[in-house]
């Protein structure tokens, strides 16, 4: 079956029209807990993600440098959302609603450095509990009665930094690892984490400066590439050090939370997912893992949630 399923996303990737040039491009990302798991609601329990990309002016040292624009929304809660009684909070409540601007310069020696700006609100303001119920609905789960408790309000302004580096692809051009890096300070989050990312393909790769595992694959008449069909496995492990998390510990913006608790610094994340095109789409699935953020959880054997993208090449 497993082998069925491959050469179906192998074939259907293939249907794409020869030597076009997409420069820009339409995103939309949901992440749940739900994607990994019928009945697991919990922790961080749903995001959700709408981007514009587009190829900038470049100069003759970088092979692309891209802008994106996104705004996005991520959801917290404890291990049951029904529980009312604050002591059975083993995670606090809280959602964070943001726009983002990201500048993305990709070289010629397939590496690629990432800054982006985020500015946004934690706390009610956020529409957690609104959102949160509008989706159970939807699933006809229970309501959730905590939100009350959640993070406080606070604005959120993060700066986040990113390089990540091809270490290694074979003469075959099937498998390649890359190192990646990120780090993040801010109101929100502050963070640094490192690990490789491995493509597996099946048909031969593209170079990190236009990969959709890489956000790279826009290009107009200023880029020696095309837009190519692409269809790989990815694998990627990573660690994270977490300084502050005021999803977890509350904002220091606003020291009036009920409900904080100490994060776990050192998280080990792993990914495995498929990405692959189909004419004008890029689409992919992908499994999240990560060990425990805080200590005391009732679940403590780490969380799992699935991310599902759909990203649409305009001329």
């Amino acid at each position: 079956m497993i082998k069925k399923l491959l050469v179906f996303f192998l074939l259907v990737s293939s249907i794409i029209s020869a030597q076009q040039k997409y420069a820009k491009q339409i995103s939309v990302i949901s992440e749940n807990d739900l994607y990994t798991s019928t009945y697991n609601d919990r922790y961080y329990t749903n995001g959700f993600f709408v981007s514009y990309t587009y190829l900038a002016k470049s100069n003759p040292n970088l092979e692309k440098k891209i802008f994106k624009w996104e705004i996005g929304h991520q959801m917290y809660t404890p291990s049951k959302s029904i529980v009312l009684d604050i002591n059975g909070h083993d995670r606090p409540f809280a959602a964070f609603f943001y726009g983002d601007f990201e500048i993305k310069k990709v070289f010629k020696n397939e590496s690629i450095f990432t800054t982006n700006f985020q500015l946004g609100v934690i706390g009610p303001t956020a529409f957690g509990n609104e959102l949160q119920n509008f989706i159970h609905k939807i699933y006809g789960f229970p309501e959730a009665i905590g939100w009350k408790y959640q993070i406080k309000n606070a604005i959120g302004l993060n700066l986040g930094l990113a390089y990540q580096k091809k270490i290694f692809r074979t003469s075959a051009n099937f498998l390649d690892f890359t190192w990646v890096n990120a780090g993040n300070a801010g109101t929100i989050k502050t963070d640094i984490t490192t690990g490789f990312l491995s493509r597996i393909g099946f048909k031969p790769l593209q170079s990190l400066a236009n990969s959709i595992a890489f956000g790279t694959n826009v290009n107009d008449n200023t880029t020696r590439f095309f837009n190519t069909v692409e269809s790989f496995i990815f694998i990627k492990p990573t660690v994270r050090y977490a300084i502050y998390d005021a999803t977890i510990q509350g904002s220091f913006l606003n020291k009036n939370s009920l409900v904080t608790k100490e994060l776990i610094p050192f998280v080990f994340n792993f990914e495995i997912g498929l990405l692959f095109t189909i004419n004008r789409f890029n689409l992919g699935y992908t499994f999240n893992y990560n060990t425990n953020k805080l200590d005391n959880l009732e679940f403590n054997n780490g969380h799992t949630y699935g991310a599902i993208q759909l990203h649409y090449l305009l001329n």
